[in-house]
């Protein structure tokens, strides 16, 4: 509750209210497809309140229908492509369902690299406005980027070290964290997250890699018992966007487009990963009323254990990304600068 108070006064400091006096446009529907079941943390805790307050602030002129469980077809990887080829007008989804494809993205998702979704969100907003905007999602009108709090290991047996992993099949959220994986010895399995569940179930999977607040709605605590943390930076983090069908937007009349716009930007992406972020704690709960194991790692013996295993991923990343004329190293010293900014001002978001 304290969170979607900050973002509605932020919503309001930012003119996100219209007048009672607004001129009354005829009804737009706008299409909002979604990969969770429609009872998730995402869905109905950021997806719905934004579509409830972007059809109260059109007075409206807007409606916002969600359509969950990629109700409209196709599958999870292909959600993007639904906004770009104008199947859905609006998608939340995980950036990293299409590897390689949004590389700047990244940054956010390399090992060890995010410790707060707020300061990550804030900093990933920023810099889509200078790296991202014309680059990467140029066929698309960006709404909010976030990322989820600290991603962890859920396995079904307890992981304390990197050599635990060795032999285990465990899904991985991310290329750059398949890349982790390999080198622990374990066999990443790529997949969407809603398979996660019937996928543990079968023994398909050892484990899985996702943060605390959506394995709730998976009924992870129920599946495998061992639950490994990290204290400071999280072992991994994923992107996110809400992306909207460009042709779309650029259709609206002005004062449609403005509700769009006082709904989107850097105060809804950092509402949208702080509030996700949020949500781990009663996640977490359940495993701990349940009875799990979970295996909290200190940050200086995490370190130890990890960083000879992460520096090269960091390396390779860097590489990688000058192929494709990236400053990587660039990205990571200015992502994290930008998280130290917002981390040093939080008061002025209301943190």
């Amino acid at each position: 509750m304290t969170t979607r108070r900050t973002f509605m006064g932020t919503a309001a400091a930012l003119g996100f209210a219209f007048t009672a006096g607004a001129a009354f446009a005829q009804e737009e529907v706008l299409t909002l497809e979604h990969f969770l079941p429609a009872q998730a943390n995402v869905p109905t805790q950021i997806l719905e309140p934004w579509a409830r307050a972007v059809e109260e602030q059109s007075e409206g002129r807007i409606k916002v229908e969600l359509y969950p469980s990629m109700q409209l077809g196709g599958t999870p990887p292909e959600l993007i492509d639904h906004v770009t080829d104008g199947i859905v007008d609006l998608g939340w989804t995980v950036v990293g369902y299409t590897p390689g494809r949004f590389p700047h993205t990244e940054v956010f998702e390399l090992p060890f690299m995010v410790e707060d979704a707020r300061a990550a969100s804030y900093a990933y907003a920023k810099m889509y406005e200078t790296h991202m905007k014309d680059a990467d999602f140029k066929d698309v009108h960006i709404v909010g980027t976030w990322v989820h709090g600290p991603g962890l290991f859920h396995t079904n047996k307890p992981v304390t070290v990197p050599a635990d992993l060795e032999g285990m099949k465990i899904r991985g959220g991310s290329r750059l964290v398949n890349d982790l994986l390999t080198r622990v010895g374990a066999e990443p399995i790529g997949m969407p997250v809603p398979a996660v569940s019937e996928a543990l179930s079968k023994g398909v999977l050892d484990g899985t890699t996702i943060p605390w607040e959506v394995t709730s709605a998976l009924k992870v605590a129920e599946l495998v018992k061992n639950h490994t943390e990290f204290e400071g930076p999280a072992l991994y983090n994923l992107t996110f966007v809400l992306a909207m069908n460009k042709d779309r937007y650029e259709a609206m009349s002005d004062e449609n487009k403005a509700v769009i716009d006082a709904n989107s930007g850097v105060a809804f992406s950092i509402f949208a990963g702080g509030t996700q972020a949020d949500a781990d704690g009663p996640a977490r709960q359940i495993a701990v009323d349940l009875g799990n194991n979970i295996i909290t790692l200190p940050q200086a013996e995490a370190e130890a254990a990890w960083k000879p295993i992460v520096d090269p991923i960091y390396e390779s990343w860097v590489a990688d990304m000058q192929s494709k004329g990236i400053d990587g190293q660039a990205l990571i010293d200015e992502a994290r600068a930008l998280m130290a900014e917002y981390s040093s001002d939080m008061d002025s978001w209301g943190k």
